[in-house]
């Protein structure tokens, strides 16, 4: 058997986020806080807290922007030496605004950026055959028509040579329509050897919202695993055999729910990969997605692999 080298690779855009500093419409915001947001990067962040290895790329502007990017994942433990360098395109931005009790607003200034023009020739294929699991996100396909056709030459040649294929729909629609979205989405469900589905997107995709039925569409359409994301309620989960709904952690004070679904899936593969059985997969999925919701910031939440079993009641926690 081929030693794989990593745990798992994801790729995608990663862009500097603006926190603002305070609530209310951006026009009367003057302080913001610079940090990291990215689907991919989290997941790969997260993982790397919970002691695997794992690795990212992309293509990021030639820039401060970029290099501050590059600084932050490198510094979480995550292998970035297949990052590509774009010296005529920029990083992109996003922009968060805040309200009481209600999630956050998304601005983003992506277009055109570094990563939306990543293609199939920009890929190293023989980091890719030595992972041991691919995770990828409806996100890449939806910047451009390159990244497009490079999510599904990875995907195709990761299944071609025993990887693992992990997918997490991550519908987001002021990246593209429901109409250009959801027949891109359904192929990637189908090429799915995991799949992460929200309950929203599966009734968007699948016009059910019955989560027996939802899990048992997608088998039929090819996934082993069917892990679907229930919110606050937890999740429901299928691997053929068995099915487990597993209850989600209680958060008395959500500070920010931005990167829940990326820890959800991070926190099943850690599972997967220490061969723990469905149900504590669950476990790990719910305790890293309710984790994330804790501290304001898309990563900042996410816990060590101790501090995981201490949420979850795995570990005693000892304060001194």
């Amino acid at each position: 058997m081929v030693d794989k080298k990593m745990d798992v690779i994801t790729f995608g855009e990663s862009m500097v986020l603006f926190n603002p500093d305070s609530k209310g419409p951006l026009r009367y915001i003057h302080t913001f806080t610079k940090a990291l947001s990215g689907a991919e990067s989290n997941v790969a962040i997260a993982l790397a807290r919970l002691e695997h290895k794992v690795g990212w790329f992309s293509k990021l502007g030639d820039d401060e922007f970029g290099r501050y990017i590059e600084c932050f994942i490198r510094g979480e433990g995550v292998d970035i030496s297949r990052v590509i360098k774009d010296e005529e395109r920029s990083t992109g931005l996003l922009f968060k605004e805040r309200f009481a009790h209600v999630n956050p607003n998304v601005y983003y200034y992506r277009r055109n950026s570094a990563a939306s023009y990543l293609s199939p020739e920009d890929i190293d294929y023989e980091y890719i055959k030595n992972a041991k699991i691919l995770h990828v996100t409806g996100i890449t396909p939806a910047l451009s028509e390159s990244a497009r056709e490079t999510v599904t030459r990875v995907v195709d040649f990761a299944k071609e040579n025993g990887v693992i294929f992990s997918f997490d729909p991550n519908i987001r629609l002021k990246l593209w329509s429901k109409e250009e979205a959801k027949p891109v989405i359904l192929d990637l469900c189908k090429k799915a050897d995991i799949l992460f589905p929200g309950i929203d997107e599966a009734e968007m995709l699948l016009g059910i919202e019955d989560p027996r039925e939802v899990i048992k569409t997608f088998h039929e359409m090819g996934p082993d695993i069917v892990a679907l994301k229930l919110g606050k309620e937890g999740c429901m989960l299928s691997n053929r055999k068995e099915q487990h709904f597993v209850n989600g952690y209680t958060v008395k004070t959500m500070e920010d729910s931005v990167g829940a679904g990326d820890g959800f899936a991070a926190g099943f593969l850690s599972g997967m990969l220490r061969n723990k059985n469905l149900k504590e997969c669950g476990e790990y999925a719910n305790g890293v997605g309710a984790m994330a919701t804790l501290v304001k910031g898309d990563v900042e939440g996410l816990p060590t692999y101790d501090q995981l079993l201490t949420f979850i009641d795995k570990k005693e926690y000892v304060d001194r």
